[in-house]
């Protein structure tokens, strides 16, 4: 049986875990929960799951559950959650927290040593060649697009591969240009066409920056170059990635869209579980389509190439700004349109060094978050 720690357990990636868990119970133990601040979901998940650890990063919300829960270790904070990703008693960790704040429990999880059922982007991009050395155990990705490359190349020949292929949704704006994006809202952003996310993720994938992650997270998954990395738009998200080889033939991993799909795969490789997805009735998704992205209208996915090819840290000031750039356009404080404009000009003032350790990588986080300030108050 297999022992799990969920790091974001009352998030979406978290909750579509545990359903799979619910439905193959002789195959999985939860042992370790963590998530933020909702308690009541947090305590409806022990009752059902019965974890020896749990931890909720909100301090106050931890004290709430462990007056209910006496019995049960309750941490919270920061140190909590490394504590979970750490738990001894784990040998798979699931790590889907969202953005940066799952850095340092995934990197921590990885010292120990645990197989890694990687959700959380941002692990990859910021700290990718560190996360690499340092790993002992299986990295396996869940995010739909790497899960459907990895399950593509097994058994297949680098030296016989000619590109990865990621798709994209396109998101809510597919198709418009700049003029139109000039006055979009947050709640329009927010309303994504496929998948239920995050408001993070969400406007990620309106702006294209999502994809662009997943190109670097990709690149230090599969060790491909930028250039043999592309996206294409398809909006139907039924095909989440292909394999392009170099006879010109290609395989592709075709599915409805369903998280539990690549989740299940993650916990259970090399092996597969029964009927976790519905299966694809061809017939009646009658055509799939395909269309370069607008990469004049969406900059976001251009400035991921361009920070993946700075290296260094420069991918995390990228993804930094993004975060700060999301935030500031949900609280109506900059436009649409000015979230690529302010992280080029954050990446524009940045002097990239080499990443040693994991300091290095919150150091430049830091500085990013700090310029971008600087940027917006000097915009306004």
């Amino acid at each position: 049986m297999k022992k799990l720690s969920i790091l974001g357990s009352t998030g979406s990636i978290g909750q579509a875990t545990l359903d799979v868990v619910r439905r193959h119970p002789q195959r999985f133990r939860v042992v370790a929960l963590a998530a933020g601040s909702n308690v009541e979901l947090m305590a409806r998940q022990i009752k059902e799951f019965r974890p020896e650890l749990v931890t909720l990063s909100d301090e106050d919300a931890a004290q709430r559950l462990k007056e209910r829960f006496r019995e049960l270790t309750v941490l919270s904070g920061a140190e909590g959650l490394i504590k979970v990703a750490k738990y001894d008693e784990a040998d798979f960790v699931l790590s889907a927290i969202s953005g940066s704040s799952g850095l340092v429990p995934t990197y921590e999880a990885v010292k120990a040593g645990k197989t890694i059922g990687l959700a959380n982007k941002e692990t990859l991009v910021l700290a990718g060649e560190l996360i690499k050395r340092l790993a002992r155990a299986p990295i396996i990705p869940v995010d739909s697009e790497h899960s459907a490359l990895f399950q593509c190349l097994q058994g297949h020949r680098r030296e016989n591969i000619r590109r990865l292929i990621l798709t994209a949704s396109g998101g809510p704006f597919r198709g418009m240009k700049k003029e139109q994006l000039k006055h979009v809202t947050g709640q329009d952003a927010l309303k994504h066409p496929t998948w239920q996310m995050g408001k993070k993720i969400t406007i990620d994938s309106a702006t294209l920056m999502n994809k662009g992650l997943e190109v670097i997270e990709a690149h230090h998954l599969f060790e491909f170059p930028p250039e043999n990395i592309d996206v294409v738009i398809h909006h139907q998200s039924i095909v989440h990635s292909f394999v392009e080889f170099i006879d010109g033939s290609m395989l592709a991993q075709l599915s409805l869209p369903d998280m539990r799909g690549p989740i299940a795969y993650a916990l259970s490789y090399p092996e597969r579980l029964e009927d976790i997805l519905k299966p694809c009735n061809l017939p009646e998704l009658k055509t799939l389509s395909f269309e370069a992205p607008d990469l004049e209208t969406f900059r976001c996915l251009t400035l991921c190439y361009r920070a993946l090819k700075m290296g260094g840290t420069a991918p995390v000031v990228l993804n930094a700004a993004d975060e700060m750039a999301v935030e500031a356009f949900l609280a109506g404080h900059i436009s649409f349109i000015d979230i690529p404009v302010i992280i080029e000009e954050v990446l524009n003032q940045h002097k990239v060094s080499q990443i040693q350790d994991i300091d290095d990588v919150l150091k430049a986080d830091q500085w990013a978050r700090k310029k971008f300030n600087e940027i917006l108050e000097a915009m306004n």
